[in-house]
């Protein structure tokens, strides 16, 4: 076995409709990827961790491949896969044995061969079939033994997956500190391992940051995935709905630690036509609830809709940290940008409370200063406030503006503490507290707000009455 210390990575790769996202899911024992009975519903590379007995590996599931591609998104799709082939250590071939080998299979095989890289060539759908008779014509792809598997049912899995690890125990031990992508793997699980250890709520340079991009389609998600990477780590193409998964990918940035989720385009509902995109649409609300940041990407060149207020609508009512990103802001002249301020202030005057950036996504202008409003918001939707001073906080507000009396009773504030984080819950105890104005909580939220420096996350406020012994049958 060889005494390395990184992960080795496992491509997935096939031709379209083959059952490489349901195999992922297996090797991961996860629902990362997306699943359904259509033929290139995966685009972008996506990773995940496997386990085969005491030894980890990450998987990577790709996109449907058709090597001779020239142009379009399936041209891009096919670059995503040969960059997985590149930065593989095995590849597991998948094929389908029901439908038999084609002409793309073919095509696949030949760009196998020449990449030099460990091919494990996998017959799926095999569950109900005599294995030798399911692999019989497979071994025309000159790829060796073929595995007859059920990525569905389980069947053959295992061993697929032993057998490909198996393949790289014959590696040279030299090769653990040679090659710049050995010590990418290594830097990689460096930084897994860091972010597996912080505490939840814990110091925001020790707490990976789960970063979530969302939009409307079109609006540059992905483009600013790969201008923070410096890397086309995922596909960025003119069209509107390229991206349909929800795709994670972990970097690093000085001492911190980050997951960004580049999401699918959130439509108006009645344009949700296909199923794969109401899948995509249920996969980026998932990925907005699971994460600790989101940023809220806008078009420039185009007006902000009710579309871009619904989607605020949804990451408020989440609780979730948010940080603006109006991008393509280089291709405006004074009076657009203006323009551009106004309906903001007008149409998401709501989301007052969060930073807003104007950027170039695809030339990697205000990206900096977004990342740093992104950990500003991640440090205030984590920060920890303490109950002498909420309390200070809370009676110095009443003591300048008294809540108003409903009624011959007035409200009376006593003490306030913290509830809970991501977004901070501030309790405030006291009596007729049901009395408190709508108006009166704004005023409260702005003050805490100010104090202790909560920028970029929503703020709940629930306030609690004592108990009345002298209200009859209370």
């Amino acid at each position: 076995m060889t005494n390395v210390s990184f992960k080795p990575v496992v491509a997935l790769v096939g031709r379209a409709n083959v059952g490489k996202s349901t195999l992922f899911n297996r090797l991961t024992r996860s629902r990362a990827a997306l699943v359904a009975d259509f033929s290139g519903l995966t685009r972008d590379r996506h990773y995940g961790e496997g386990r085969m007995g005491g030894r980890p590996y990450l998987a990577v599931d790709t996109g449907g491949f058709e090597p001779v591609a020239k142009s379009g998104i399936v041209r891009e799709m096919a670059r995503q896969t040969e960059q997985a082939i590149a930065e593989s250590d095995v590849v597991i071939f998948l094929v389908d044995a029901r439908a038999g080998v084609n002409a793309h299979d073919h095509e696949i095989a030949r760009l196998l061969r020449r990449s030099g890289q460990r091919v494990v060539l996998a017959v799926n759908k095999a569950e109900g079939m005599q294995f030798d008779a399911a692999i019989s014509e497979f071994h025309e792809l000159g790829l060796g033994k073929p595995f007859a598997i059920s990525a569905s049912h389980g069947d053959g899995v295992a061993d697929l997956i032993e057998h490909a690890l198996s393949l790289l125990d014959d590696e040279p031990e030299q090769q653990a500190g040679d090659g710049d992508e050995l010590a990418e793997n290594a830097s990689l699980t460096a930084a897994e391992d860091a972010g597996a250890d912080a505490p939840e709520g814990g110091e925001p340079a020790q707490h990976r940051i789960k970063l979530a991009i969302v939009g409307r389609p079109n609006v540059g998600k992905s483009t600013l995935i790969n201008s923070l990477l410096g890397e086309e780590r995922v596909i960025a193409f003119d069209m509107p709905g390229t991206t349909r998964d929800a795709i994670e990918i972990e970097f690093e940035r000085g001492d911190r630690l980050y997951t960004l989720i580049d999401t699918a385009g959130l439509r108006r509902r009645g344009k949700v036509f296909e199923a794969i995109e109401k899948f995509s649409v249920i996969k980026t609300l998932q990925a907005i609830e699971a994460c600790n940041v989101v940023v809220l990407m806008l078009d420039a060149q185009s007006e902000i809709s009710d579309q871009d207020a619904h989607i605020a609508g949804f990451v408020l009512e989440t609780g979730r940290a948010l940080v603006v990103a109006i991008n393509k802001w280089d291709g405006l002249d004074g009076e657009q940008r203006e323009r551009i301020q106004r309906e903001f202030d007008r149409k998401l005057r709501f989301l007052s409370f969060a930073k807003m950036h104007t950027i170039s996504a695809l030339r990697g202008q205000g990206v900096n200063a977004l990342l740093k409003s992104v950990n500003a918001a991640h440090a205030a939707a984590f920060a920890k406030l303490s109950t002498p001073k909420l309390t200070r906080v809370l009676l110095a507000a009443v003591e300048q503006q008294p809540p108003p009396r409903k009624g011959i009773f007035r409200p009376k504030m006593r003490y306030a503490h913290q509830g809970g984080q991501n977004p901070p819950l501030i309790v405030i105890h006291g009596n007729a507290l049901d009395a408190i104005s709508d108006s009166y909580r704004r005023y409260l939220e702005t003050r805490f707000r100010v104090e202790f420096k909560l920028d970029g996350t929503p703020l709940r406020i629930e306030f609690k009455s004592s108990h009345n012994p002298y209200i009859q049958g209370a």
